[in-house]
Parts: C-alpha cells; sequence; structure tokens
C-alpha cells in the first residue's frame, strides 16, 4: 500500500500512524473531518448555537417570565459558552464547566434553552478525556442541577411540574451526549492503542534486525578470526623456517607447505563466504566441515615444527555439525596461541574424548614466558580466547584459559551433547 493512500485515522491525534501505512477511513466526510478538525469544532458550535439562541428569546411555559435584563444575560452566557465549545477538544473539563454555568445561575424559564449545551460538553469529556470522568461530571452535573431546582421550587411552588420536567429533559439531554461520547471515545482510545502497539511492533522489529546483525557480524568475525589467525600463524613459522635454513630441499618444502596452507585457508574462506551468500541458508556453523578435522590443525602444526601430540577418545565424525565445529576451533585456536605465544614449547599435549554425554577437549603446552615479563606498549588481548568462550558458550558448554604449573598454559572445553545424540551410543 502507497502513502498516497494512507491517511491518519478517523479520531485519532495527527501522524498517529506514520510509518504504519494505515488504510483510509471510509467516507469522505470522515475524513475531511479528520483533517480539519477547527472546521468541525466551529461548525458544531454554530450549531449549538442556532439551538439554543432562538429558544432563550421565546415566550417559555413558565407563569413567570424573564425580564428583558435576564433575557440578554441568558443570550450573553449562551453566545460565550458556544464560543467555548470551539475548545472542546484541548480543554473538555473547562468546556463543561462553561456550559452548566447558564443553567445554573439563569431564571428556571431561560433554563430548557442551555440544556444542550452540556449534553455537548459531556459529548466532549467522554471522548477526548474519559469515560470516567465523563460520568464524573454527569454526576455532578445532576446533583447541581437538582439542588439548582429544589432552590426555584421553594421560591416558587407553582412552577414545581415545570421545574421537575426541566430537570428531567436536560438530565436526559446529557445522559444520551454522554453514551454517545463514551461509545465514540473508547472507540477511539482503542484504536489508539491498536496504533500505539503497532508502533511498538514497528520499533522492537528494528531493534531485533539490530541485535541480529551485530550478533552475525560477531559470527563472522570470529570464523574469520579462527581462519586467518591459525594459518597465517603456520604461515609465518614455515616462511621463518624456511629463511633460516641453508639447505635447499628444507626451504622448498617449507614453501610447498606455505602454499598448501595458504590455499586451505583460501578454501575454507571461499566456503565461509559461499555459505553466507545463500539466503536460505540455516544459520549455524558458517564453515562446511567436511575438510575441517582435528588432525588437520595438529597436522598443520607439526608441519611448522612444533611438538603437537594429539590423544583421542571416541569419534568425533558422528557428532552434530555445530559440536564438531566447537572442537575444531578450541583446538585450532589453542594451536594457534600456543604457536605464537610459546615458540620455544617441548609439547603440546592435545586431547579430545568423547563420551555419551559431552565432549571435551584439552590442550596444554609449556614454554609460556613469566607472567611478570610486561608487555610491549600498545599491546593488548586479542580476541581468540573471548571468541572461543562465546563459541563454547552458543553450544551451552564452558570453557577455561590461563597458566598452569611449570609454565604451561591450559585450554579446557566442555562441549554437551544434545539429547538426541546421547541417547544413540557414540561407536
Amino acid at each position: 500500500m502507497s502513502r498516497a493512500d494512507s491517511t491518519p485515522v478517523v479520531g485519532a491525534d495527527p501522524g498517529a500512524d506514520d510509518g504504519l501505512l494505515l488504510p483510509r477511513p471510509p467516507g469522505v466526510l470522515r475524513r475531511f473531518w479528520s483533517r480539519h478538525p477547527l472546521i468541525a469544532d466551529v461548525l458544531i458550535a454554530g450549531a449549538a448555537l442556532l439551538l439554543s439562541l432562538p429558544a432563550a428569546s421565546f415566550r417559555s411555559g413558565f407563569p413567570t417570565q424573564p425580564t428583558v435584563a435576564e433575557t440578554v444575560v441568558a443570550i450573553v452566557l449562551i453566545v460565550v459558552a458556544c464560543a467555548a465549545l470551539v475548545f472542546r477538544r484541548r480543554q473538555p473539563l473547562f468546556v463543561f464547566a462553561a456550559c452548566m454555568i447558564p443553567s445554573v445561575v439563569l431564571a428556571p424559564s431561560l433554563v430548557p434553552a442551555t440544556q444542550l449545551l452540556p449534553a455537548f460538553a459531556l459529548y466532549a469529556v467522554a471522548v477526548y478525556r474519559s469515560t470516567r470522568a465523563a460520568w464524573i461530571c454527569f454526576g455532578i452535573a445532576c446533583a447541581t442541577l437538582a439542588l439548582a431546582t429544589g432552590i426555584a421550587a421553594l421560591r416558587a411552588p407553582a412552577d414545581v411540574s415545570l421545574l421537575v420536567t426541566s430537570l428531567v429533559s436536560g438530565i436526559v439531554a446529557m445522559l444520551i451526549g454522554g453514551l454517545i461520547g463514551t461509545n465514540v471515545g473508547n472507540r477511539r482510545r482503542y484504536l489508539e492503542a491498536l496504533i500505539d502497539r503497532s508502533r511498538q511492533l514497528l520499533v522492537e522489529r528494528d531493534q531485533q534486525a539490530q541485535l541480529a546483525a551485530a550478533a552475525e557480524r560477531t559470527r563472522i568475525a570470529r570464523e574469520m578470526h579462527d581462519i586467518v589467525s591459525h594459518n597465517l600463524t603456520v604461515v609465518v613459522a614455515l616462511a621463518e623456517g624456511a629463511t633460516a635454513t641453508a639447505d635447499p630441499e628444507r626451504a622448498r618444502a617449507a614453501t610447498e607447505q606455505i602454499a598448501d596452507t595458504a590455499r586451505g585457508a583460501l578454501t575454507e574462506m571461499r566456503a565461509m563466504l559461499g555459505v553466507l551468500r545463500e539466503p536460505e541458508a540455516m544459520p549455524g556453523a558458517l564453515l562446511p566441515l567436511e575438510s575441517a578435522s582435528v588432525a588437520d590443525a595438529v597436522e598443520a602444526a607439526q608441519r611448522a615444527g612444533f611438538p603437537v601430540v594429539l590423544h583421542t577418545e571416541g569419534r568425533v565424525d558422528p557428532l552434530p555439525a555445530d559440536i564438531r565445529l566447537a572442537t575444531f576451533r578450541v583446538v585450532q585456536e589453542s594451536l594457534t596461541n600456543a604457536m605464537r605465544h610459546a615458540p620455544r614449547a617441548t609439547l603440546i599435549d592435545v586431547q579430545v574424548a568423547v563420551d555419551e554425554t559431552a565432549v571435551d577437549v584439552s590442550v596444554v603446552n609449556d614454554g609460556v614466558p613469566s607472567p611478570t615479563v610486561a608487555a610491549p606498549p600498545g599491546v593488548r588481548g586479542g580476541y581468540g580466547i573471548p571468541g572461543l568462550r562465546e563459541r563454547a558458550a552458543h553450544v551451552g558448554g564452558t570453557f577455561t584459559a590461563g597458566p598452569g604449573d611449570g609454565g604451561r598454559w591450559i585450554v579446557r572445553a566442555r562441549l554437551p551433547l544434545p539429547a538426541a545424540t546421547r541417547e544413540e551410543p557414540t561407536p
């Protein structure tokens, strides 16, 4: 639906449907009143004046007729009350009080000419204030009119029947105005509540989209870090070894391994970007796991000249994809950190144990520098360990990393298996 086909809802605040593209309300007149509320208020005030002013000039059925001065005062009060109706949307309580004044202060013979004014004002209170305020005003007005009628009856006992008739007709007129206003006001408030709720849903939708985009960016950044950090560390180690050796054969073998590692990194990057380009891809592991295994990560570190030993219990292949990827990334990033921060390590022990409930991953290396050695200026912690902690938490697992005895660095992760996987024994 285009914006040209949508207009504000009748009775709702202008601009209440901004961004919602609500359908146009039916009826040309209703759309006109919704766009020009001041014209509607002026017409209503004029209609009230035309209905009330002639009645103040005619001779009434009361035995005691009003004087000329009382008639002039009545006309002035009626004109003022009708003028107040123009402000009925912004100050409905004030307008109701102004419309009640003529019914209370004028002579009993002039009161019937003012009975429509409180009905118009009470309608405005019910629509633009609240139903509760309208019925409170109705009760106060009835009590005030009854008191004024009682005082008038004590002064002129012969006019009791006419006074009671005037009181009943005034109460009935206000009751009709209040009932109509309550119906219109409740509908108006209901539409406003629906529009407010729709606006809240739009805001929440935008917020959820922003949160999802931020989570996706974090997930992609984590995958990029794991791929680039590990493979570049291996490439750097191989390149340094090839540069340091004087044996052409060993240098050639190192450069071949550099090429293989770089090609593997490119393959992983293409696979990840290919998944991102698929609009129907489910959010999960960004990297297909056919070529990602713990043994490959260990072998790459061994080719770079690091003393890595792998111990496995159980099989990782039958596990769900997210558990396999988390296991692979924990081992890969731990080896990367060991190669970067413990180049003099004599042993890097990798253990992966699979049982019926969880996968336990442990990577322990020695040769960690003393924690008392100050870091170079401008160097700060990387994103590897926080990323692994987030990855483990994503599959409901736990992750710890920290120094141990004898200059060791210990990384442990426990990744619980889903209930459906636990039912099937691991071969």
